[in-house]
């Protein structure tokens, strides 16, 4: 990797991010190791503004649509477009309108293997992950707002290595291409909270992602529409539902298998 300096882009509002990611010049800096899809870090370098007289250089997470490696029950896009690296950006679109969990910016995009997904890269502390920070009573509420996400959008892979404590002390959520499907397919190694009320104010936050997704001309609603098939938009919708009637956190499948293998 060269000797740039890399920003974190922190201090800039997200719609900012996300035009950055989406316009920046993205160099190949190499492959991460043991993911199951093709997946590059990459740099990247943008104006944030055209008067700008620097531009803004950070690392990236790009995901090509062909190196999507097919599986029996997710279905890879093609070389334009990818399924798992559309379900990525949807899946953080509704992060957007819930406020919650918190994921980094994502956009779909061209690169230098052709379309597919770039994300932001988030610095984090690379010995951590969800079974050595769950028993942190202070990362308790985020990982409650993951576990009830990862039910919303039907998360099949959440291993613990998908959870992130950012160098700031964050928590961040990561890796959402197998989310959507119509069938149950919730996989997930934080089951701490089965069973458990659901707050107010998440309960709001669901009422409102709900009444969006029944809003023809919403935002999310033509977001999701562009990226994810009517029959997951409408299966979306039933779950939230679901949530906002039953009140409380859904409990492990009784026939299916709960749990992504391998757990991290």
């Amino acid at each position: 990797m060269s000797d740039a300096v890399y920003s974190s882009l922190a201090n800039l509002g997200i719609e900012t991010q996300e035009r950055l990611l989406a316009q920046a010049t993205l160099k190949l800096e190499g492959l991460i190791p043991w993911s199951s899809n093709y997946t590059f870090l990459a740099s990247a370098e943008a104006l944030a503004h055209a008067s700008d007289l620097e531009a803004h250089r950070f690392l990236v997470i790009y995901k090509p649509c062909r190196g999507e490696r097919p599986l029996w029950d997710f279905a890879t896009g093609n070389a334009e477009r990818g399924s798992l690296s559309h379900r990525e950006v949807a899946s953080y679109a509704v992060s957007r309108q819930l406020g919650w969990p918190r994921i980094p910016p994502v956009v779909f995009r061209d690169g230098p293997h052709g379309p597919g997904s770039v994300q932001l890269f988030v610095e984090a502390d690379p010995e951590a992950h969800y079974f050595t920070l769950r028993d942190e009573p202070g990362y308790a509420d985020a990982f409650r707002r993951i576990a009830l996400f990862d039910y919303v959008v039907n998360n099949a892979d959440r291993k613990g290595g998908h959870v992130l404590l950012g160098t700031n002390g964050d928590i961040w959520a990561i890796d959402h291409g197998l989310t959507f499907h119509v069938e149950h397919k919730l996989r997930t190694v934080i089951w701490e909270y089965a069973g458990q009320p659901i707050s107010q104010a998440l309960l709001d936050d669901l009422a409102r992602a709900y009444a969006a997704l029944r809003n023809g001309e919403s935002r999310l609603r033509a977001r999701l529409e562009e990226l994810i098939e009517p029959a997951e938009v409408r299966a979306l919708g039933h779950r939230i539902r679901r949530l906002l009637r039953e009140g409380a956190m859904p409990w492990p499948h009784p026939q299916w298998r709960n749990v992504p293998y391998p757990l991290v």
